[in-house]
């Protein structure tokens, strides 16, 4: 991830626009141009998988979209979570602005601390469910954007399994994430 400077004044979702569509992810937080390069496919077959499970869960009133899907909650901001729902009468033609239900962000280890530290306080902010986050690496699945059947959030590994209850309900597997078709 590499943040852009600027002199003078803080880009805005006008500027955001007026960039080329070269291949990387462009976003804002807070005025702050934020770039990172495509992403592995490795990732894009882990939220593929869970958009395929999230879109066969979700209920009437609901939308699941996959990224690149700019939320735009204000004119300073522009971020692409990697899945995020919406409530159908939220979604317009070409981003979201209305308050998120739910981001989810597959960590990577050049997004880690982009998607953990900076995303994840925007989206709180936003008064959208917190992030959750699958890892690549240890093949594990943390759901802290939905409640499972312990009160706190957990880790899952492997075939372990929970049913996560927000905004709908669905059973999840780190396995099945990243099992490919």
């Amino acid at each position: 991830m590499t943040a852009m400077p600027r002199t003078g004044e803080e880009w805005t979702v006008d500027d955001l626009d007026r960039l080329p569509d070269d291949g990387l992810q462009y976003e804002l937080l807070d005025g702050l141009l934020l770039v990172t390069p495509a992403p592995v496919l490795l990732h894009q077959r882990t939220i593929g998988n869970l958009h395929l499970l999230l879109r066969a869960a979700c209920t009437p009133g609901y939308e699941v979209f996959l990224s690149p899907v700019d939320w735009r909650p204000d004119l300073r901001t522009s971020l692409q979570p990697d899945l995020l729902v919406v409530r159908n009468e939220d979604v317009a033609v070409r981003n979201i602005t209305a308050p998120l239900v739910l981001a989810v962000e597959v960590l990577s280890p050049s997004t880690r601390r982009k998607d953990l530290v900076l995303k994840r306080r925007s989206t709180r902010t936003a008064a959208c469910s917190p992030i959750g986050s699958s890892t690549r690496r240890h093949r594990s699945w943390s759901p802290s954007t939905w409640s499972t059947a312990a009160t706190s959030p957990r880790t899952l590994a492997g075939d372990e399994r929970a049913i996560l209850h927000h905004p709908f309900d669905v059973e999840v597997a780190p396995a099945d994430l990243i099992r490919a078709p």
